[in-house]
């Protein structure tokens, strides 16, 4: 059996000083490093904030409706680390118990926010607050987050055979989604590798662009918005060992 809180407890005995995600957004200069430890500690406070504060439980929905971004793996993390579904349930017609969102996602969820968590992070350097107020009960992450602790164990842990993420025809429970991860599907062996990506993370395609570096012993790094010049010199500067996807991997 594995799930995400063994993986990630293995990073943090090995070295949990070193790099696992970085972000570069082009777009805005943005440049944001998380080491094992301070992924560790953001996903404590996220799931702390997801479960003690809005009272998700485990086999609960969450729909991480954020584009790529290295709030999108806090949030992954959250969800495994507590025992929620990861799904892509849309706003008109499906019922994901809880939502994350961004400043795009605001006008499509905060209707619904009476009747369920909606959760907006203003994407902003520093997951820092939105400047101006948010609709009627959507929570600020920016706000909410700080308040919660640095390491967090839920009392109904998840198990083995309890789904992990539903999205799109994925279909898998976080047995299935680890042992998957670290065999390589389909990125291969990292070996403690740094991959690029440019894929979103929460997304059936980027899935495992953040679980076989998480598996594997590896590290991410997540660009946006960036020129293929640009993403070059990035991959040199970070000394990326590995791209997701692989060119021809379509193909293989």
């Amino acid at each position: 059996m594995t799930v995400f809180t063994e993986v990630l407890t293995r990073l943090l005995r090995h070295d949990p000083g070193r790099p696992l995600v970085t972000f570069y957004d082009e777009a805005t200069g943005e440049r944001t490093e998380l080491s094992v430890a301070t992924y560790a500690n953001w996903v404590a406070k996220a799931g702390s904030l997801l479960v003690d504060e809005l009272g998700l439980e485990r086999g609960d929905t969450l729909r991480i409706d954020l584009p790529a971004h290295w709030l999108t793996v806090v949030f992954l993390g959250a969800a495994w680390s507590t025992g929620l579904v990861v799904t892509d349930e849309p706003a008109d017609g499906g019922r994901p118990d809880a939502v994350v969102t961004g400043p795009d996602g605001l006008a499509a969820w905060s209707s619904y926010a009476a009747e369920r968590p909606v959760l907006a992070c203003s994407l902003l350097p520093f997951g820092v607050r939105f400047a101006e107020p948010l609709p009627p009960d959507v929570h600020d992450v920016g706000i909410e987050i700080w308040s919660q602790p640095d390491s967090f164990v839920p009392w109904d842990a998840p198990a083995g055979e309890d789904p992990a993420v539903a999205l799109g025809t994925v279909r898998q429970t976080q047995d299935e989604l680890w042992e998957a991860a670290a065999a390589g599907i389909p990125l291969g062996s990292l070996g403690g590798d740094r991959l690029l990506s440019e894929v979103n993370p929460a997304s059936p395609p980027g899935l495992s662009s953040v679980t076989g570096p998480l598996a594997t012993g590896g590290s991410v790094v997540l660009v946006v918005h960036a020129g293929p010049d640009r993403l070059e010199a990035i991959a040199v500067a970070e000394q990326v060992t590995d791209r997701f996807p692989r060119v021809g991997a379509e193909d293989s």
